[in-house]
């Protein structure tokens, strides 16, 4: 079974080089790897170009825009979204392969920075999304392309587009949680605060919850 792994992309030529050379190895098995850019200004893709299959340059930016573009490019039976600073654990392919027809699902995340604070946090996104049936980016979210594309693909929205798409695949089958980490980097809650970090995002989804509109969201979550 092959797997496409997307990965979109802004201004991340710092770090996404460190996840595409773990790629190569799948790119070797006949699997792809697909870097979405959302139009950078810095080198992503002059740093991704010599290690991916295809490079897909939108003409818009946003991660729901870039992700279903990535997906039309694919040729794999799963698609597999991964966030430009995520590292992945060993044989995460072929946890995917292992899989059978029609599921979705996410890994385990573990945070990259120090101390038993990024610990708990990442302890606390797990037992959610297990609690909640609802997974996040950042877990690194694999879906079968067939019903990836039964439910038409990410929302068109600039925010919480991994909790509608969760909903949606949520209504179709429960998801497979794999207990393997994918780790993610903590630099969002390293520079604004850990607890400030916690406190909005829990504002931002609970405002979803209720209704709140994805473009109200994100316009809050860009002045935070």
């Amino acid at each position: 079974m092959k797997v496409s792994i997307i990965v979109p992309a802004l201004n991340e030529a710092a770090g996404l080089q460190f996840l595409l050379a773990q790629l190569q190895a799948a790119r070797r098995c006949q699997h792809e790897v697909i870097v979405v850019d959302g139009g950078s200004s810095d080198q992503t893709v002059a740093v991704a170009t010599p290690l991916v299959d295809e490079l897909v340059v939108t003409s818009m930016a946003g991660r729901a825009l870039q992700m279903n573009a990535g997906a039309q490019a694919a040729s794999g039976q799963y698609l597999w979204f991964l966030h430009a600073d995520s590292l992945v654990p060993p044989a995460a392919v072929e946890k995917l392969q292992a899989l059978p027809p029609g599921c979705w699902g996410r890994f385990n995340v573990r945070l990259s920075g120090d101390g038993w604070k990024f610990r708990m946090i990442a302890f606390c996104m797990n037992l959610r999304s297990r609690l909640t049936g609802i997974a996040t980016g950042d877990q690194g979210i694999f879906v079968c392309a067939e019903l990836f594309h039964r439910i038409e693909g990410y929302p068109q929205q600039p925010l919480m587009e991994d909790i509608e798409i969760s909903r949606r695949l949520r209504n179709e089958r429960a998801p497979i949680c794999l207990p393997d980490e994918l780790q993610t980097s903590s630099r969002r809650w390293e520079r604004h605060g850990v607890m400030r970090t916690i406190l909005l995002m829990w504002r931002l989804r609970l405002m979803y919850f209720f209704g709140a509109s994805p473009v109200r969201l994100a316009a809050i979550y860009r002045s935070e």
